[in-house]
C-alpha cells in the first residue's frame, strides 16, 4: 500500500533531512508534497535510510479497464495514465517521457532523431488536425517510441496532407494515446523529472500493468547511452535541396563552400539550410574519424543535433572534432554537436531534470544583448563552471540560465544549444548559418 509522502518525510527526519539525503533543494520537496509522490531515482537512497520497501512509493494500479480505453501509459512508480490507442497496436520499448510545448510541427517533432529513446507528451491539444506529409518528415522514419495527446486527431484538414496521423503511425509502428490529462501528466513531469514509461496498445485490449510497470522501472534511462550510433546514416552520402519556397519548392543556389555534416541524427532541414546559405554538404555517420572528414577537405565542419548521453557519443565524436580542431578546419555545432564541442574543448555536460522542448525558448545572445525565440530538444545541458579559459560563453536560456552557446575564436569554431533551422519553430536564429558560411572565409 502506498505510504503517504507526510509520513515518508517523518520517517526521514523532516524536509530539511530529505533534501539533503537526496541532493535536492526544499523547494523540490515542496513539490513532491504537491504531487503527492517522491521521483523514483530519489527510492534507493529513501529505503536504504528508512527501511522501507518499493511498495510503499507506489500503489498497485487497478487491473480495471476502464470504459472505452484501449490503451495505457504506465510509469515506472505503477501510476497510469488510461485512454484511447490510435496509431499501430503494440507496446512500445521503455522509454524518457518528456513534453513538447510547440503549436504547430507535430510531425517534424516525431521525425526528429534527437527524440530516439522517447515517448512525447503534446501540450498543445490539436495534434493531427493538419494531416501529414512526406514533405514534413526530418528524417526517414518516427524515431520518438510514442505520443500522448489529449484530444483524439481529426481528419486532416490541409490540402498537403496525404494521410491522417494515425494512418501514418500505424505504417511506422508507433503506438499513441489520445484522452489523457496532459496537463497533470506535464506538471508531474515539470515538478518531478522525466520519469521512464511504457505506451501499451494492445489489439486484444488485455493489460497486465504489472509487467509494464516492472518493464518501465528496470530500464536504466538515458544517461549514459549512445543512440547517435542507432540514428544516423549508413554511410557517406552528399545532400541536394534547401528551404522550401513557394516559388522554387527544395532548391538551393550554387554553393560556395564544402562542407562536411557529421550525422549524429541530422534533421533534414538543417542540411537544407546548410545548402541555402551557400553549402555543398557531405553527410558522413557519426563515428567517422578525423582523418575521414578531412579527407573530403571541407572548408568547414558541421556538428549535428542528435539524441542520447552526449558523454557516451563523446567516446568516439570527441577525438574525431579535435582532430579537425587541430587542422584548423572552422566547426559549426548545434545540440548535441554543440555538447560534444564543448566536450571536445575540455568541457563537461549533465542531464536536465525535464529538458527544453518546443519551438517557444527564449534565449539571450550575450554579445549583441538581443533575444532570440528558439525550437529546442534536449536533455542535457553543458556546464558552463568546467568551460576552460578561451571558451566563451555567447547564449544563455532566458528560461533556466543554462548554456545554450559558446565559442572559441582561437580554433574558429562555435556552436549553440538550439535549433536554428526552424522545423518546426521560429526562424530568428537562421542567421548563424550564414555566419557559419562567413567563417570558412
Amino acid at each position: 500500500m502506498q505510504m503517504s509522502i507526510d509520513e515518508i518525510l517523518r520517517r526521514l527526519g523532516g524536509n530539511e533531512a530529505a533534501a539533503s539525503l537526496t541532493g535536492v533543494s526544499l523547494e523540490a520537496v515542496r513539490k513532491w508534497r504537491s504531487a503527492n509522490a517522491v521521483p523514483p531515482r530519489h527510492w534507493p537512497a529513501i529505503i536504504a535510510a528508512t527501511g522501507l520497501s518499493m511498495e510503499d512509493f507506489s500503489a498497485p494500479a487497478s487491473s480495471e479497464v476502464p470504459v472505452g480505453a484501449t490503451a495505457a501509459l504506465v510509469l515506472a512508480d505503477g501510476s497510469v495514465f488510461w485512454g484511447r490507442g490510435f496509431g499501430a497496436f503494440g507496446t512500445s520499448a521503455p522509454s524518457e517521457l518528456c513534453f513538447n510545448t510547440g503549436l504547430t510541427g507535430y510531425q517534424e517533432t516525431l521525425t526528429d532523431p534527437s527524440y530516439a529513446g522517447q515517448i512525447i507528451t503534446f501540450t498543445f491539444p490539436h495534434i493531427g488536425n493538419v494531416g501529414t506529409n512526406a514533405d514534413d518528415e526530418e528524417a526517414a522514419r518516427i524515431f520518438a517510441r510514442g505520443l500522448v495527446t489529449k484530444e483524439d486527431f481529426t481528419a486532416p484538414s490541409n490540402y498537403r496532407a496525404t494521410a491522417d496521423l494515425g494512418a501514418w503511425l500505424k505504417t511506422q509502428g508507433i503506438p499513441g494515446i489520445a484522452g489523457v490529462d496532459t496537463r497533470a501528466l506535464t506538471l508531474r513531469i515539470r515538478d518531478l523529472g522525466a520519469p521512464s514509461a511504457v505506451l501499451c496498445f494492445p489489439e486484444d485490449g488485455k493489460f497486465d500493468l504489472k509487467s509494464l510497470a516492472a518493464q518501465a522501472a528496470a530500464w536504466s534511462g538515458l544517461e549514459g547511452l549512445d543512440l547517435a550510433k542507432e540514428v544516423t546514416c549508413d554511410k557517406p552520402y552528399h545532400w541536394q535541396g534547401g528551404t522550401w519556397s513557394w516559388e522554387s519548392g527544395f532548391s538551393a543556389p550554387a554553393p560556395t563552400k564544402k562542407v562536411v555534416a557529421v550525422d549524429y541524427g541530422a534533421k533534414r532541414n538543417i542540411l537544407r539550410s546548410l545548402a541555402q546559405a551557400g553549402c555543398d554538404v557531405t553527410v558522413v555517420p557519426a563515428t567517422a574519424t578525423a582523418e575521414q572528414i578531412l579527407a573530403y577537405k571541407p572548408d568547414g565542419v558541421f556538428l549535428s543535433n542528435g539524441p542520447g548521453d552526449p558523454a557516451a557519443t563523446g567516446i568516439y565524436a570527441v577525438p574525431a572534432i579535435q582532430g579537425v580542431m587541430a587542422a584548423g578546419v572552422p566547426i559549426f555545432g548545434i545540440c548535441l554537436g554543440h555538447q560534444l564541442l564543448a566536450t571536445a574543448l575540455g568541457g563537461r555536460t549533465y542531464k536536465l531534470d525535464r529538458g527544453h522542448r518546443g519551438a517557444n525558448q527564449p534565449v539571450k545572445d550575450l554579445t549583441t544583448g538581443k533575444v532570440e525565440i528558439t525550437s529546442q530538444n534536449h536533455g542535457f545541458a553543458v556546464d558552463e563552471k568546467s568551460l576552460p579559459a578561451g571558451v566563451e560563453v555567447t547564449h544563455v536560456s532566458l528560461f533556466d540560465g543554462s548554456n545554450e552557446g559558446i565559442a572559441c575564436p582561437a580554433k574558429r569554431v562555435f556552436s549553440v544549444q538550439y535549433h536554428p533551422e526552424a522545423s518546426p519553430g521560429p526562424s530568428d536564429s537562421a542567421y548563424l548559418f550564414t555566419r557559419f558560411v562567413e567563417a570558412m572565409a
